[in-house]
């Protein structure tokens, strides 16, 4: 019941802030799933909550959106999903690397927990650091942007900030841009959805060790679903700069634990 709980108050919250906020949903709701599930279970069942808010952000947003961007980034950041996500079905899930005790607990450090708690810290320090958050990319490297961001997104689903680093220069309406970064995760949402579901979803592969929590994932969707109604409504209010340095500090507790082999 508290998994539960907490998974739904963290896609709540998320959902609002993701419309117009650097970040997405999958940002926060990944470490939130990888605290109870092995890790490649935590970004399926994260994608798969994460491609029903953006589905259902679409249908509130999408004649908003700006089909030139989602043209030239969508496009090469479907084929970089698909990449990104064949590359995490391919991390052992059940091979050791190195292992450390501690007050009496043993901690097993294998590859696709050190891939995904890198990048989990990576993405935190992305929030953290100003300079990070102040980086915006030239309209001309949108295509390079929609290669970047869909091959993370695929890999982790880290993608809404590096999104955001290359649609923010655009000039963009908060109206247009959370649209627009609705359609294009939709799109790699999709994307990697497929592959994992031809892959370590149906245990081709061997790399998920437990099936999909169903309830987990159903109670997740509807607070995410909830929160994006409610965030619809909060999109002139764009007020929230202290809310990455909190967001920065929770990915790098996570990502280092997930890393470190605690979670």
């Amino acid at each position: 019941m508290a998994t539960a709980v907490l998974l739904a108050s963290v896609a709540f919250v998320v959902s609002i802030l993701t419309l117009f906020a650097g970040f997405g949903l999958g940002t926060l709701l990944l470490p939130a799933f990888a605290l109870f599930l092995p890790p490649a279970v935590a970004v399926a069942s994260t994608a798969i909550v994460h491609f029903a808010n953006n589905i259902f952000k679409v249908t509130l947003l999408a004649r908003d959106a700006r089909r030139d961007v989602v043209t030239r980034f969508g496009i090469p950041a479907i084929a970089a999903a698909i990449a990104g996500a064949y590359v995490l079905s391919q991390l052992p899930a059940d091979t050791t690397i190195a292992s450390w005790q501690a007050a009496g607990s043993r901690f097993t450090i294998t590859p696709v927990k050190l891939v995904l708690g890198v990048l989990i810290v990576a993405f935190g320090l992305l929030e953290l650091l100003p300079a990070m958050r102040r980086f915006r990319a030239a309209p001309k490297y949108l295509p390079l942007g929609g290669l970047i961001a869909g091959f993370f997104g695929g890999l982790s689903g880290h993608q809404g900030a590096l999104r955001a680093a290359f649609l923010a220069p655009l000039g963009l309406s908060p109206t247009e841009f959370a649209a627009t970064q609705s359609v294009l995760g939709l799109m790699v949402d999709g994307a990697r959805l497929i592959v994992y579901t031809a892959t370590f979803l149906t245990g081709t592969t061997g790399a998920v060790a437990a099936g999909i929590p169903w309830r987990l994932v159903a109670i997740a969707t509807a607070a995410a679903l909830t929160g994006a109604w409610v965030g619809r409504t909060l999109l002139p209010k764009l007020t929230i700069a202290r809310l990455h340095w909190l967001v920065g500090v929770l990915l790098l507790i996570v990502g280092a634990a997930l890393a470190a082999g605690v979670i």
